[in-house]
């Protein structure tokens, strides 16, 4: 039987410092992109792209946050995941990463950069394995922490998933 514990030893995922949940580096492009045609906020450069894999477990949740660039999401396997996404405009939505995709689930959702987001496993699930890929490649100076308060002012419509989306200060990702 496919247990989270299983997924974390194959795939040597440790703790996401910032977001909670597991995840390791699965790709890392050799080939940068030079910081004269990347747009402004990018720093000295990039990789063309980067991808991980991300493990969601009952005790986690992948805290609100934003990117500076499009991040992919890729449904593999286990139970069902909730992603809400908050939009610039002031709107949002909520997505559900799963396996079947006769009742809605999706197994592959865009997160367009600037967009919070943030996700946890339905109730009741045990896990769920996905991936991400971003281009031009992430930086850890890239992640943007969402703050609970900031977030039910500009979004009060979604108070409650990002109550349970966001962290208390100093409060840490993992128990």
């Amino acid at each position: 039987m496919i247990t989270a514990e299983k997924i974390k030893s194959l795939l040597n995922l440790t703790p996401h410092p910032d977001e909670g949940g597991y995840f390791i580096e699965s790709y890392r492009s050799p080939c940068q992109i030079s910081k004269d045609v990347l747009p402004d906020g990018y720093g000295n450069g990039r990789s063309f792209s980067t991808a991980i894999y991300y493990l969601l477990t009952p005790d986690t949740f992948s805290a609100m946050h934003r990117l500076p660039a499009d991040e992919i999401f890729h449904f593999y396997l286990g139970d069902p995941v909730e992603m809400l996404q908050l939009m610039p405009d002031g709107s949002g939505r909520i997505i559900t990463l799963g396996p079947d995709i006769f009742k809605g689930m999706h197994v592959q959702v865009t997160v367009m950069k600037g967009v919070w987001q943030g996700s946890r496993l339905l109730s009741g699930g045990k896990f769920a394995l996905l991936g991400t890929t971003m281009s031009p490649g992430f930086k850890g100076a890239d992640y943007q922490s969402g703050q609970r308060d900031t977030l039910i002012k500009a979004y009060p419509q979604f108070r409650d998933l990002i109550t349970a989306l966001t962290r208390q200060k100093n409060e840490m990702p993992h128990p």
